[in-house]
């Protein structure tokens, strides 16, 4: 399959299951609740490292919040369940609590599976904190010196998807960098995703564990790396000399396939050699993105 030129390789994006909860944070305006969003949102890449992977999901207008001011959705993902609950406590905790203006709500009210946060955050107040319960839910007001931090007691987490992805491989590393750039620009109006790295872009992909280190989780992607065309067994074909990857993490998998097909398209351009995957033949999650079956409608050239 060749979308303008672009060889669409035949395989499939590994993903795997997630706890997922979203925040919302409003401000008094756009640009202070951007600003908790992206402090509540940093070294949040990769459950590998980071304990948690989040994003920013949408920008949110005043008739969109619950409080009829300016805000962002942001979500935030972990691993286990137990985990996600100390994740938002620290995140909001650290960054919009401490943030002006702001005040903080769950994004996700219809799922079942209900984990505290306002619970905890309460204490902050030394007991001077107070609570008010409207239509069925408990809202903490925490003294702080500004005035009042308004949070939620408690946030709804349901399963996601992590781990979507797609290769961008390019004659350059400019093209590289043109076409991921474009990918995001094209997946990012996309409500129920996640791009949780720099940008949106990863240069440094992974693989599980290590040759040389019994420590390392995860090591470099010694076949998609240029530089080691020789050294390695490459999965580079000919010509290509730089590559970059978009991780896309979603609310569910339908969320996930209308990214990628977005943000493959937009990545089919001058100096893309072709696109593939990541994936460990299955072993690593149970969703699976075909890349062909996900571009399909948008071919040139029939598989």
């Amino acid at each position: 399959m060749q979308l303008r030129g672009v060889f669409i390789d035949d395989t499939f994006a590994e993903a795997f299951t997630v706890r997922v909860a979203r925040v919302i944070i409003t401000a008094r305006s756009p640009r202070w609740a951007r600003e908790a969003a992206l402090k509540l949102t940093g070294f949040a890449t990769s459950v590998i490292g980071c304990k948690c992977e989040a994003g920013v999901e949408t920008e949110l207008q005043p008739s969109e919040t619950p409080d009829g001011r300016p805000g962002i959705s942001v979500l935030v993902m972990t691993m286990a369940k137990d985990e996600l609950a100390t994740r938002l406590v620290e995140r909001i905790g650290q960054t919009v609590l401490t943030c002006p203006s702001t005040a903080c709500y769950d994004g996700l009210p219809e799922a079942p599976d209900r984990i505290g946060v306002g619970s905890t955050l309460r204490f902050f107040g030394d007991g001077f904190q107070a609570s008010k319960v409207i239509r069925g839910e408990r809202f903490w007001r925490i003294p702080v010196m500004e005035g009042e931090f308004l949070v939620q007691e408690k946030f709804g987490m349901q399963k996601a998807v992590g781990g979507g992805n797609f290769l961008i491989l390019a004659r350059s590393a400019d093209a590289a960098l043109d076409a991921a750039e474009a990918a995001v620009a094209a997946m990012t109006p996309a409500v129920g995703v996640i791009l949780p790295f720099p940008g949106g872009v990863v240069r440094s992909g992974s693989k599980v564990g290590s040759r040389r280190s019994k420590k390392m989780i995860a090591s470099t992607n010694d076949a998609f790396c240029p530089t080691l065309r020789g050294a390695t067994e490459t999965a580079l074909p000919e010509g290509v000399n730089s590559v970059l990857e978009i991780v896309i993490n979603g609310l569910d998998a339908a969320a996930i396939n209308r990214a990628m097909r977005a943000g493959i398209a937009a990545a089919c351009r001058e100096g893309v050699v072709s696109i593939t995957a990541g994936n460990y033949g299955g072993k690593l999650g149970p969703h699976h993105f075909y890349l062909r079956k996900i571009m399909a409608d948008g071919a040139e050239t029939p598989a």
